[in-house]
């Protein structure tokens, strides 16, 4: 319970849960780096000693390489985030990088939810080769970001009261995620502090009214392997699939196969975009597995065609058809967008 506290206060422990709370002092991450290299890659500006050089005065200066805009299209304050991410996984790391490739990877993790064109302009303003983005992920997910993914989120372990029906469900970000850690509202940061002081002190009934201001302002503090974790509150709606709703015949089945993929564990989300109900719409990939393939290949959903037109997804619902799986096995199963339009049409909410 003390360690959010501590995490905003930046008090010593000898561990740090929350490392992106604690407030920046000096960097103490300077790389070790052979003389003669170091002063080469300065003077033609690239290098990993360039990039702790970048680092250390964007923390101490807020300034951005000026050349950097010369490989990347996105503004100035965009860039300030960027690094701003960069800076934290640089502090954060166990050990600075002190190869082209460890500095590559390093950046690509810090950074893995911006734009394709725009992370490889990064990497070649430093001379960096391409990595391959971090795992948790299949062998259906590419090794970087389509053009059109937005920005990739990494959750904790999914609730599994908090997953819909075979489409949807809520997922939490912790907030020690670089791209979370940056956007946190401060009066967020104030209410967690002043309800661990009011849980320290025993007064249950202040914490409890500032815990329900938490959870409105799209925040929740959750209790992840016996520690406390602020995190983010996202609706997911899987992209390219559209399930049987609730209420509707194999709703129920629908949602238990979402249920046994991804009901407490972690998921990777590509996000493409919010649609009309504020619902993240994204690929869902948990344990090596590409989440809308299975549902599809086993029956559980069908392709929503009106908003996906992959070939593969039609296909994987061709051949479920075929073997009568899932909701195939009825003989005429309803289609959900016609069952949420009767419903619209008769006056009731349905989405």
């Amino acid at each position: 319970m003390g360690n959010i506290l501590k995490c905003f206060r930046g008090d010593e422990e000898e561990e740090d849960h929350y490392p992106y709370y604690r407030p920046a002092s000096r960097p103490q991450y300077q790389p070790q780096y052979p003389q003669q290299q170091q002063q080469q890659e300065e003077a033609h500006g690239h290098g990993v000693a360039a990039l702790a050089h970048d680092l250390l005065n964007f923390e101490t200066a807020s300034m951005v390489p000026e050349g950097l805009r010369q490989h990347v299209t996105t503004s100035k304050k965009a860039q300030i985030k960027w690094y701003q991410n960069m800076l934290d996984a640089y502090k954060n790391a166990r050990t600075p990088p002190r190869t082209p490739a460890e500095a590559a990877q390093l950046i690509a993790t810090a950074l893995n939810w911006i734009q394709r064109s725009d992370l490889e302009g990064i990497l070649e303003f430093y001379n960096f080769p391409i990595p391959s983005l971090p795992a948790a992920s299949s062998s259906h997910r590419p090794s970087l970001l389509p053009e059109s993914v937005q920005f990739v989120l990494n959750t904790l372990p999914v609730n599994n009261q908090n997953i819909g029906d075979g489409d949807g469900f809520t997922a939490y970000v912790a907030t020690t995620d670089p791209r979370e850690s940056a956007i946190v509202p401060i009066e967020v940061h104030e209410m967690v502090i002043a309800r661990t002081e009011a849980r320290n002190r025993r007064d249950y009934q202040s914490a409890d009214a500032l815990q329900s201001s938490i959870i409105e302002a799209g925040y929740k503090i959750i209790v992840c392997s016996d520690e406390e974790i602020l995190a983010r509150k996202y609706r997911i709606r899987m992209r390219g699939i559209d399930a049987p709703e609730l209420k509707m015949t194999y709703g129920k089945e629908s949602r238990n196969a979402l249920v046994k993929l991804i009901g407490g564990k972690r998921t990777t989300i590509h996000v493409y975009c919010q649609d009309q109900f504020e619902r993240y719409v994204g690929d869902v990939y948990c344990n090596n597995v590409f989440i809308q393939e299975k549902m599809l290949k086993n029956g559980h959903a069908w392709h929503f065609t009106t908003y996906d037109k992959r070939p593969e997804f039609a296909k994987l619902e061709r051949e479920a058809r075929a073997a009568n799986r899932g909701l195939f096995a009825s003989l005429n199963p309803e289609k959900p967008w016609d069952w949420r339009r009767e419903r619209r049409n008769a006056g009731i909410q349905a989405y």
